[in-house]
Formats: C-alpha cells, structure tokens, sequence
C-alpha cells in the first residue's frame, strides 16, 4: 500500500492542546588514543561549531511568538468559538518604514483583528501590532508595530543564491517553545507539487530538514551569515511531528510580496486564464510527442481571458515564456504571477508534435479571479 505523507501548517492550535558525518574530510579523524589521552577538538568542527553559536546568538533575538484570537465557524445549532493559533515570526525593518516590521505567515493570524493579535519579544514584553498586511495567496503576512525602536532585527539574504546542500538553522516556538534553534540543510529547492489548502496559489518553497514542528510558522530559516533565507511553513509528516521535511517560503518572494503590501496595501499579479495540470506525467509527454516531461500542460482556456484571446488551447505545452524554460506547472504559475498586467510576453508552445510562438499580454488577476479560479 501506497503511504501518504500529510502536509501541515505549522502553526499550533492551543485548543488542541547530528552526529558527525562524511562532510569532516578524514584529516580530522582522530589517531588512536594512548591511555588517558584526552580526545582532540579538532579545529574545523570547533570552527564550524562557533559559527552556529554565533548565529543563533545574532537571530533569536529577532524570532518573536506570535498568538491570534480568530472565531470559528459555528453552526445553526452552536455558537462560534474561539479558536487560539499560535505560531513563531522575524523582526525586520525596511528602507520607507519607520516602524518595526514582523515577518510571518498569514496562516497564524487569518481571520484575526489586530487588536485579538499579540506578539511576544524575546525579553517578555507582549505587544500588540498597529497594523496588519497580509497576502493569503502566498501565505504571507506582515506586523507592523508601532513606537517600539529599541528591538533587533534580522537581515534578509538572498534566497536565489540558496544551494541544496548547505547548512542553515530555523528558530521559531514549536510547541511554544520560544527561542528553539535547529539546524539541517537545504534538501531541494523548487518544491511547488505540494498541496496547501485552496487558498495558497503561489508556492517555490525551499525544502530543509532542520526540525521544524507545529509552532514554527513563520520563523526563520537562516544562512551561516545570519541572514534570513525563508520563512518555515509546512512540514510533511505522518505523525504531525517533525519528519526531516519541511517547507519554506524562499525570502525572496517574501520581499517582493511585502514591497506591494506596505507600497500598495495589495499584492498586483498577472495571469493568462489558463488551467494547467498539476501533474504532467512521462506517458502524457510521450502520447503528445514530447521526448521527456518539460513545461506546463495546459488542461482548460477560459473564455475572455488573455489565453484565449492568445489562441492557446487544450493539451497545449507552454515551453517558454520570453525565452525562459518553464520546468513545471508551478514554475509557470510563479513566473507569470510576477509579471504586471499589460506586459506582451512571447510563449513557445508544443501542439500538434511541433514547436509554436504564441504572443499574449497579461491579464490583472485581482480583476478576473472573481469570475473563475484558474490555476494561472
């Protein structure tokens, strides 16, 4: 039998109640032992240690605690209740903003007024934030709070630059758990065939198996340098514990997300108004006369829409969008959602066992998303 692993958010609802590996070249072995030798601290784990010390002393300061009160849905027999959601964020400040800002994830504090909001610092003290952006399509939500100067921040570093690979620490209250570091590494990069709930539609996440746990929702995962390359969102699991994989929103898109919300109050997206297939597989590649599975397939045009004024069509291959290589549906999806309406793109398409252009302009998607729900 086929086993599934269960995706979930990390944040934490109250009412629910390494060793050493092949990575140290065989130069740092040790010799044996002449009796009552002490065992050498070899300089390098020594060094690669501090700088996990060094880390996590610069960013935990930055990791807050963060709590909303938000009702539930009730029935035509019951009253609402509350509901307690609990979850982690980052302290960060921003060039245009005089106030200090939390990154977190909007999951944690949906449906939540601000003043049922609380944010716990890292010296105890408990506020409340003025005010409160959100963009619920990429599960990103930002906290500003008002006349509080004398707070840390964290840097945000550049999460294209991320390899697969490399050593990265997360922070964040799992079990409410203020302050918890973890370390691991980037697993894989491009993680966008996961299933988040209908409203997240964007997803590029970094993969990690730092322990991540319900709790951390909207900590940070952090480079060697302090800088903060993701926000730790979901993990897989089949217990609803940590497994060794969970996700995180790469900063980078988190940036470009907060740009417009604390610019524009609102998150601009492009789209075309074309469904794509969430799984395009070898046989269906082969059957279209495609030699291995590359771009997006497209499943349904909608009337009215760009695409369809394009000519797209079904069974459709979007290859390439101005001369960039479409790896997948999600690739696609991210790709063209960063694009502002108005803006002439020129795709290459397989149909028919052959390559095609096709010019299209991009369509705004806060204008069109009422009438239909596409995937792109």
């Amino acid at each position: 039998m086929k086993r599934v692993l269960t995706i979930l958010f990390l944040g934490s609802c109250a009412l629910l109640g390494g060793s050493a590996t092949t990575f140290f070249s065989s130069r740092l072995q040790s010799p044996a032992l002449a009796e009552g030798q002490t065992v050498p601290f070899t300089s390098d784990i020594h060094k690669l240690s501090e700088r996990f010390e060094m880390v996590a002393k610069k960013i935990a300061p930055t990791v807050v605690a963060v709590e909303a009160t938000k009702p539930s849905a009730s029935t035509p027999t019951s009253k609402a209740k509350a509901i307690e959601e609990s979850g982690s964020g980052v302290l960060i400040k921003v060039a245009g903003q005089q106030s200090i800002l939390v990154l977190t994830n909007n999951h944690v504090i949906s449906q939540a007024p601000a003043n049922q909001i609380t944010v716990s610092l890292s010296d105890n003290r408990i506020v409340k934030p003025g005010y409160v952006w959100a963009d619920p399509e990429s599960d990103v939500a930002i906290l500003r709070l008002d006349g509080i100067e004398d707070l840390p921040t964290a840097p945000l570093g550049d999460s294209d630059g991320v390899r697969v690979g490399q050593w990265v620490l997360a922070v964040g209250s799992p079990f409410g758990l203020n302050q918890t570091v973890t370390h691991g590494i980037i697993s894989a990069r491009e993680r966008g065939q996961i299933s988040l709930g209908n409203t997240i539609r964007i997803k590029d996440f970094l993969q990690t198996d730092a322990a991540i746990n319900p709790g951390s929702s909207g900590g940070p995962l952090v480079n060697l340098d302090g800088e903060v390359i993701g926000l730790n969102t979901a993990i897989a699991s089949h217990s609803g514990s940590n497994s060794g994989v969970a996700f995180s929103i790469p900063i980078n898109m988190v940036r470009r997300v907060m740009r417009q919300l604390v610019e524009k109050g609102s998150v601009t997206r492009g789209y075309l108004g074309v469904q794509v297939a969430q799984t395009f597989e070898p046989a269906d590649a082969l059957k279209l006369g495609l030699e291995r599975v590359q771009g997006a397939l497209v499943e349904t045009v909608y009337p009215g829409t760009p695409g369809s004024e394009a000519g797209l069509k079904s069974n459709d291959v979007i290859l390439q969008v101005d001369g960039f290589a479409i790896r997948n549906e999600n690739h696609l999806i991210n790709m063209i959602s960063g694009l502002p309406a108005g803006q002439k793109v020129r795709l290459q398409i397989w149909r028919d066992r052959k390559q095609l252009p096709v010019d299209a302009v991009v369509g705004d998607w806060s204008k069109a998303q009422t009438r239909f729900k596409p995937k792109q």
